[in-house]
């Protein structure tokens, strides 16, 4: 598997992979407006993408499989500072969930955090009822926080969710 940072030209790859996971990833999204995940608003917002890579402002990963996508990892609200932080957000393809994959591109994306970024902690946050997340989260070696009440809204409701961090290992 290709781990990678995403660029414009992975629009159309983006826009399949969004298509055929649809259904796999609405219990987990936001509510979407209608051209969200086209090929021209793909497009558009993988641009940004580059501009924030560049800013280190965030970082969108993907990972790949013969040139097609099969999972994403996102680092984003990257603050600097005294925090030094950021939330991760992340996803599979249904095809593709229990073999690794997620926990691969979400180390690089860790891995970038922390040694290319210098950030100090890696936020995930996860709904308790997905369990997959959790056993994901505990694995790579994040830490429980909490629980935040009605702390996003997720496909139309407000849904409670676990807070979760990993601290770079290298920062006292």
């Amino acid at each position: 598997m290709e781990i990678r940072l995403a660029k414009q030209e992975d629009a159309a790859q983006l826009a399949e992979y969004y298509s055929i996971n649809r259904e796999h990833f609405i219990p987990w999204e936001p509510t979407r407006e209608t051209g969200y995940y086209s090929l021209e608003s793909l497009k558009q917002r993988l641009s940004d993408y580059e501009k924030q890579h560049i800013d280190e402002t965030a970082a969108h990963f993907l990972g790949l499989i013969e040139e097609k996508v099969v999972a994403h990892c996102s680092l984003t609200n990257i603050v600097y500072g005294p925090l030094q932080g950021c939330f991760m957000g992340y996803g599979v393809s249904k095809d593709h969930e229990g073999y690794g994959m997620m926990k691969r591109v979400c180390a690089a994306a860790n891995s970038h955090a922390f040694q290319e970024l210098g950030l100090n902690r890696v936020m995930a946050n996860y709904m308790p009822r997905n369990t997959r997340s959790a056993n994901l989260l505990r694995r790579m070696g994040f830490f429980e926080e909490g629980l935040a009440r009605k702390y996003l809204k997720i496909n139309g409701v407000w849904e409670d969710h676990v807070l979760t961090s990993k601290l770079n290992p290298e920062k006292s």
